[in-house]
């Protein structure tokens, strides 16, 4: 059972939350528990960094940010103890979570859960501390926003739980943000690849790589409501759902940043350079665009999309790599969206990305540049159209409570 930190935000809803870890443990389940830090417990910290440092060193940070899943633990652990149960609260070392060195945006390497193990053995509820670990140099980790979630299904792997239930502010995976689009349709279940194409695209009900490791490892997510007992959405292999959808949902982000180097030189290895830079430097890289030049001897043009927060560490990070290939400009645009349509019932249907285009273009909506897979189609647009671009294309495919449109079954698409 993972709460988020709006889940445990104050003392009432912390114990409201260890009322629910309870009743799980007297219904006959060994449970373990994943607390994230309470509320802006997080934004907080970092407020308390930039005071002291405008580059705050990024060890140091990772002591600073793995405090705050500590206290909602420890607090909850508390309040499971009042209510007649044993609880015991770990760190996420204690609990045995082996992280590669990478800080700040730390991978989890291996789970020893030989305590949690034992702790359960004694008939112990087990809450531990998400979004960190400990680095296979025995500092302190943490696994980047979000990685609570990452932090639950890891322990679930590891446990072999029956299921890793995702417990936040909404009732489950909508068609799209039901802030943007009223009449978003909460959807059953949602298979992994679908599941990881609209994390990459930018909802932000689960983690990206908390659904890579449930796909690689088989472990079922349940992502429901902390604050009602209906049932949320269930987020499973490809051969548990039944019926795919034509599109299952829109996912946006509107914190993309655009990177565009011009005059890159038109020679082998130069593109290896740039990116084997922003990699060193744990900057992820979402689209890219290379422009080849048209004459002989004139040189390209490359652009790129990364994450609004890794904007300043890429251009330092290509500032060396421009002076060594002589890029004349590295061009930066900081405020960017995405959105992205994503379904399953893509792979045998054409006409999609005509659709969106079209869609789109009636609006007066540029799209700077496009990726696909084979069950995603994602625009990188202007971040104040993104809501625009999210309503249209929703209401486009039909994806509100009554507008679903399945795939048809091979047959029928024969006929």
């Amino acid at each position: 059972m993972k709460f988020g930190g709006t889940s445990v935000a104050d003392a009432e809803r912390l114990k409201r939350a260890a009322r629910r870890i309870v009743a799980a443990r007297e219904e006959g389940n060994n449970v373990v528990a994943v607390l994230s830090a309470r509320g802006k417990t997080t934004d907080e910290l970092v407020g308390l960094a930039r005071e002291m440092s405008d580059n705050p060193d990024p060890r140091e940070m990772d002591m600073l940010l793995s405090t705050g899943e500590r206290i909602s633990c420890a607090l909850c652990a508390m309040a499971i103890n009042d209510l007649g149960h044993r609880a015991i609260s770990l760190t996420g070392s204690q609990a045995g979570i082996v992280t590669d060195t990478s800080h700040t945006k730390a991978r989890i390497l291996d789970v020893r859960a030989d305590r949690i193990r034992t702790a359960l053995d004694l008939g112990q509820i087990v809450l531990v501390a998400g979004f960190q670990g400990v680095s296979t140099t025995q500092d302190v980790t943490t696994l980047g926003r979000g990685g609570s979630d990452t932090t639950a299904v890891a322990l679930a792997a590891a446990v072999d739980a029956d299921v890793c239930e995702i417990y936040t502010d909404v009732t489950g995976v909508f068609s799209a943000d039901p802030r943007i689009v009223p009449d978003a349709r909460k959807l059953d279940v949602v298979s992994f690849e679908e599941m990881l194409e609209m994390a990459s695209s930018g909802a932000k009900v689960l983690q990206l790589r908390s659904v890579e490791y449930a796909r690689n490892h088989g472990v079922r997510i349940h992502c429901r409501s902390s604050f009602d007992d209906s049932t949320g959405t269930f987020v499973v292999g490809e051969q548990e759902t039944m019926e795919h959808a034509l599109i299952t949902a829109v996912a946006h982000s509107t914190d993309e940043a655009r990177l565009s180097l011009l005059g890159v030189p038109d020679e082998p290895g130069a593109a290896a350079k740039i990116f084997a830079a922003l990699a060193d430097a744990n900057c992820n890289v979402d689209m890219i665009i290379q422009n080849e030049p048209l004459e002989e001897g004139r040189k390209a043009e490359v652009s790129f999309t990364v994450p609004r927060d890794d904007l300043r560490a890429a251009q330092a990070a290509l500032e060396p790599v421009a002076a060594e290939l002589g890029i004349e400009t590295i061009d930066a645009v900081p405020e960017m969206g995405k959105v992205s349509i994503i379904g399953a019932g893509m792979k045998s249907h054409p006409g999609v990305a005509a659709k969106v285009f079209q869609v789109l273009a009636e609006e007066r909506i540029n799209i700077e540049m496009i990726s696909t897979s084979p069950i995603k189609i994602s625009c990188v647009i202007a971040a104040d159209q993104v809501p625009t671009a999210v309503r249209v294309l929703h209401g486009a495919f039909e994806l509100g409570a009554d507008g679903i449109v399945a795939e048809a079954p091979i047959g029928e698409q024969a006929r």
